[in-house]
């Protein structure tokens, strides 16, 4: 039989080793909270300010006046926005190497005869150069394309007195009501980050060094169960892990003005998560031969989860191949299931999500507790 008592025991007695010890505080509680801190920073608020472009006018004239340069008039447009600064560079320059020499992947080139193409009506084509991982490559693309079309609108409209509003129109999208930004998703992400290390990584130590130190031996000499051993570290990371939780949303929300929703449906991934994870440190620890290999296996586990769960970045930015193997990591459903809950209100979504977690859960504690021995044969 289970016995709560022995299962009260034995969380007092890790409980305290575990609050004398700083660096899985630290790992625990605290290194969440500096990422957060970080990222936030950088991402939560946005650009600063207007993004710096060069751009190379090739289109030098002669004009007959000055209405017929509408290359300079179109490199004009783009500085009096606000999102991008245009510097110009002299058409004496190799422009790929001025980007390269200048440590700048943006730039903007308008071809000769621009202004007479357009002005006849003939396609021309404006090059943007960009590095596509980059956020100010966008921004540039987009602010040309958005002056290229309204060029062309105006053109037509000059020519056939066409007065007629453009059929497209752009419409701006938003999730509840309000417009998500980095920060919002950062969070889910962090919290999921810190679900799956703190006991993962705390697990595979402790069991492999108590299997090594034969100190599953000793304890099977005394009342305490497998499952009573494993149920009080459960606990003991559910408790960390809320405690976590509770300490990443205050900063997101106070210190960089995050919208999340607080919901009921957090719970479920909360006490799931710490018992998966300790249930498959604890499984890796024990499987293996020595220590050493036990952290070699861990982080084989552990690292992958970290990067394609969609912790720092949506996994629909992916790779498809990628974003296939990120839906069999179990990290995967943990944090799309608190961006459901936190950041869309997809409660449908997020029950999916916990039962998916359940399932896996209830495999990998099994299995743990199967393949967990006392003694060694």
């Amino acid at each position: 039989m289970v016995s709560g008592k022995r299962i009260y025991s034995d969380f007092k007695v890790f409980s305290r080793g575990y609050l004398r010890n700083k660096f899985g505080l630290f790992f625990g509680l605290i290194f969440p909270v500096i990422l957060i801190l970080i990222f936030g920073a950088i991402f939560a608020g946005g650009s600063s300010g207007k993004v710096s472009v060069y751009a190379q006018n090739q289109d030098i004239g002669p004009f007959v006046s000055p209405q017929m340069d509408i290359a300079s008039q179109f490199l004009t447009a783009l500085n009096d926005s606000s999102t991008i600064t245009v510097i110009t560079v002299d058409t004496t320059e190799n422009f790929s190497s001025y980007l390269a020499d200048h440590s700048s992947s943006d730039g903007i080139v308008i071809p000769a005869d621009f202004s007479a193409n357009y002005l006849a009506g003939d396609q021309v084509n404006v090059t943007v150069y960009g590095n596509p991982t980059a956020s100010s490559s966008g921004i540039v693309a987009g602010t040309v394309n958005g002056y290229a079309n309204f060029f062309n609108l105006n053109y037509f409209q000059r020519k056939y007195n066409d007065t007629t509003p453009a059929i497209i129109g752009i419409t701006s999208a938003t999730v509840n009501t309000q417009q998500t930004k980095y920060i919002d998703f950062l969070i889910p992400g962090l919290i999921g980050f810190s679900i799956l290390t703190s006991p993962m990584f705390s697990l595979v130590n402790i069991s492999s060094e108590y299997k090594k130190e034969k100190l599953f031996k000793q304890l099977s000499l005394t009342p305490l169960t497998k499952i009573e051993w494993l149920t009080s570290k459960v606990m003991w990371y559910i408790i960390l892990t809320i405690t976590g939780f509770l300490l990443m949303v205050g900063v997101g929300v106070f210190a960089f003005g995050a919208h999340v929703a607080l919901t009921p449906w957090l719970i479920p991934f909360l006490i799931l998560g710490p018992m998966l994870f300790a249930a498959l440190g604890m499984l890796v620890g024990t499987v293996t031969k020595s220590p050493e290999t036990a952290g070699v296996i861990g982080n084989i586990v552990t690292f992958p989860m970290m990067f394609l769960s969609g912790t720092f970045f949506p996994i629909s930015t992916m790779p498809q191949y990628l974003q296939t193997v990120a839906h069999v990591l179990p990290l995967f459903y943990i944090i799309e299931g608190l961006n459901n809950a936190m950041v869309y209100g997809n409660i449908s979504g997020a029950l999916i999500d916990v039962a998916v977690v359940v399932v896996i859960t209830t495999v990998i504690f099994i299995l743990a507790v199967k393949l967990f021995k006392w003694r060694e044969d």
